[in-house]
């Protein structure tokens, strides 16, 4: 019986079958998980679910997600979601360690291209970890359809240089955070210890794998249903959702509306909430950090000096400031990290002279130098919710902070008491 809201019921002829009704099956696939998976929302029900269905249907889009169930502690259920999707989708090859060399015959070939699950990947690239550049390269160019690794092929002089496709579905499980680029090309599932009111079946593969693959085969027969009408959908995005998160959750919304029934609402509603998670969660570069707590420390000053700057840093309870590398933030290494970032005008953050009396100076920061860095690289505050265009929040900036001419010109005062303007 087809859904009666799904788009599908269209395809069906009289006296013959219909075929697969989407919304059931991935009602079907979200009952399974249940079963063996306690995840930390309805939202992340929804994500794994449909990552689980766009795996039947990876070369009608342009990229893949990658789907990561982080925890702080071991025992979070991370594995037994691993093994639930293992079978669910296609080909999949569940491991714990992997070589970029291995990684990467094991995905060139699309017709035998697994979908590789990724178990204990902080030990990959968790902080006891090496580098490992170029698995992490392997894996970010495999978030593309147009993805690909070059090689040199052939013998001695005669060797060429010869592209490698490497697309391919990808799930990790593991503790902490992953590097930033593979973070943003993932959908995030927070995953926790269960609580003693929740309880989930004991998972025996010998006898709850064969339901999964009965599954995996509706997915399939499903999928082979809606393959033409994905090619080349353009899902309607919830407001606010752009750039990488558009590509992560384009292909889930993109399944959703084909299934129909609730499903094209709750990817929807998951999208933002999962979404909002992750930026919530993002503790951003060690720099982004800086700005945001001397935007905070400013609380609309005019001017600091460096020596209060970093006062007010080492005091703050839940940053690195007092410990950075082994002791506390110094002036230097305050002027290095700032000097990676640019005034309104493109020059490079940088110290000036302050007058603090008559014949006396010390060096210190304006907040007109900050601010144009405030509004590219930190959450807004006034501006909260609002999408404001470089060109606009330069003019912004120079209304609120106007750049003297000179820096002769700005030290001729005294350093005055804050002011009551609001910094952006």
């Amino acid at each position: 019986m087809t859904h009666p809201s799904s788009p599908l019921k269209s395809l069906e002829t009289p006296g013959q079958p219909g075929p697969e009704d989407g919304a059931a099956v991935l009602d079907a696939v979200e009952a399974f998980h249940r079963r063996f998976n306690v995840f930390p929302s309805e939202a992340a029900y929804t994500a794994v679910v449909l990552w689980d269905a766009h795996t039947h249907l990876l070369d009608t889009f342009e990229s893949t997600p990658r789907i990561a169930f982080l925890s702080p502690e071991p025992g979070s259920g991370k594995t037994r979601a691993l093994e639930i999707i293992e079978t669910l989708t296609p080909r999949p090859m569940l491991t714990t360690d992997v070589s970029p060399a291995a990684l990467f015959r094991s995905v060139c070939d699309p017709d035998a291209r697994p979908t590789v699950l990724f178990d204990e990947i902080d030990t990959t690239f968790g902080p006891k970890a090496a580098g490992n550049e170029d698995l992490r390269g392997l894996i970010n160019s495999g978030h593309r359809r147009s993805g690909v690794v070059l090689r040199c092929v052939g013998d001695g002089s005669t060797q060429t240089v010869q592209p490698f496709p490497v697309y391919a579905a990808l799930a990790m499980g593991g503790l902490g955070d992953l590097p930033d680029t593979i973070m943003s090309r993932s959908v995030i599932i927070r995953m926790r210890r269960r609580a003693p009111n929740e309880e989930v079946e004991p998972y025996r593969e010998r006898i709850h794998k064969a339901e999964g693959n009965k599954l995996r085969e509706r997915l399939a027969t499903w999928a082979a249903t809606v393959r033409e009408k994905l090619e080349g959908a353009w899902p309607d995005l919830p407001e606010g959702i752009s750039d990488r998160p558009a590509d992560v959750w384009e292909p889930l919304l993109a399944v959703a509306d084909a299934a129909g029934g609730h499903w094209p609402e709750r990817a929807r509603a998951a999208c933002v909430q999962l979404v909002t998670a992750a930026k919530a969660n993002d503790k951003g570069s060690v720099g982004i950090r800086l700005l945001a707590d001397l935007r905070d420390i400013f609380d609309g000053a005019e001017r600091m000096l460096s020596a209060e700057l970093l006062g007010r840093l080492a005091e703050l309870d839940d940053a690195p400031w007092a410990d950075l590398d082994g002791k506390p933030i110094t002036a230097r290494a305050l002027a290095r990290m700032l000097g990676d970032y640019v005034t309104a005008d493109g020059d490079p953050i940088k110290p000036r002279n302050i007058k603090t009396g008559s014949k006396s100076s010390a060096k210190g920061y304006y907040a007109s130098d900050l601010a144009d860095a405030w509004l590219r690289y930190c959450r807004p505050l006034a501006l909260q919710g609002s999408a404001t265009a470089a060109t606009a929040a330069t003019a912004q900036v120079r209304a609120l902070f106007p750049v003297a001419d000179t820096p002769e010109v700005a030290d001729t005062d005294p350093l005055p008491a804050p002011q009551t303007a609001t910094a952006p």
